[in-house]
């Protein structure tokens, strides 16, 4: 056969705009928490999480209704997922309370930081794990650990509580608490502790009409308080798992021998 007329181009690669829009909202909800968080205006932080939140939760359905799913959106939004819900969450605490504790010289004046820190490194671990779980695909039906938006909504949702009652963050009763909080999202994200995936909700299918109100009735309840509703939610979220845990264990019937058949009677 004869040398082809004309030369096979390269094909070009290139990403799906869409979806990596969404992605993008996600960091860009991060970037504008942290410029809020810095000029002291943590109500705005705190929205600018939930919009990140938003956009988080739309880019993986939109790539899937779309099937413009790719590798690298999948490496885009773990990397602004890290930055929304991993470093400008800890940043958001740090700033309205953490920081205050280099006040307390007794406990070394770095306690701040430190826990702050902790909790990023979590974040990053269990976006770590989870990509790995995704890739083997086991990460389905439930999350092994705290999903990192729902305690950044958690670590957020306490500042903006705080501030909406205008309770100064160096007040030791609030730093308290904040470290608790902080420490005990850290703790969950790299945790074993199997929490329900919410994902698994299909917005294109039928569901029953009491659905539909629970829905509107969660909004309602939102616009009507949105700091205590938020943070009451991802609260509820984060003691889920441990709840269900505990309930699973306590209810496990105890193995006898043989495979937890019982011994014959004498």
């Amino acid at each position: 056969m004869g040398q082809d007329t004309f030369t096979r181009q390269p094909r070009r690669r290139g990403i799906y705009l869409l979806p990596n829009l969404f992605t993008t909202g996600t960091l860009f909800g991060g970037f504008f928490a942290v410029v809020q968080a810095t000029a002291g205006h943590y109500s705005a932080a705190a929205m600018a999480i939930v919009a990140a939140m938003i956009a988080d939760a739309l880019d993986g359905r939109i790539a899937r209704l779309t099937n413009t799913a790719s590798e690298f959106g999948k490496e885009y939004d773990s990397l602004c997922d890290m930055v929304a819900f991993g470093l400008a969450a800890s940043f958001v605490i740090y700033s309205f309370s953490l920081h205050h504790l280099s006040d307390y010289k007794w406990l070394g004046g770095q306690l701040g930081w430190v826990v702050a820190f902790s909790y990023t490194a979590c974040a990053a671990l269990r976006l770590a794990r989870f990509n790995v779980l995704a890739s083997r695909g086991e990460a389905r039906g439930s999350f092994s650990g705290l999903p990192t938006p729902a305690a950044a909504g958690l670590v957020v949702g306490f500042v903006w509580v705080m501030h909406d009652l205008d309770i100064q963050g160096e007040v030791l009763v609030v730093v308290v608490p904040a470290i608790l909080i902080t420490l005990g999202a850290a703790i969950l994200m790299v945790s074993n502790i199997r929490f329900i995936s919410l994902k698994q909700v299909k917005l294109v299918e039928r569901v029953p009409f009491h659905y539909i109100l629970l829905v509107l009735g969660m909004f309602a309840l939102f616009l009507l308080d949105p700091p205590r509703f938020f943070f009451l939610g991802f609260l509820s979220y984060a003691l889920s798992g441990p709840v269900i845990a505990i309930y699973r264990r306590v209810r496990k019937p105890a193995a006898g021998p043989a495979g937890g058949q019982k011994p014959p009677s004498a």
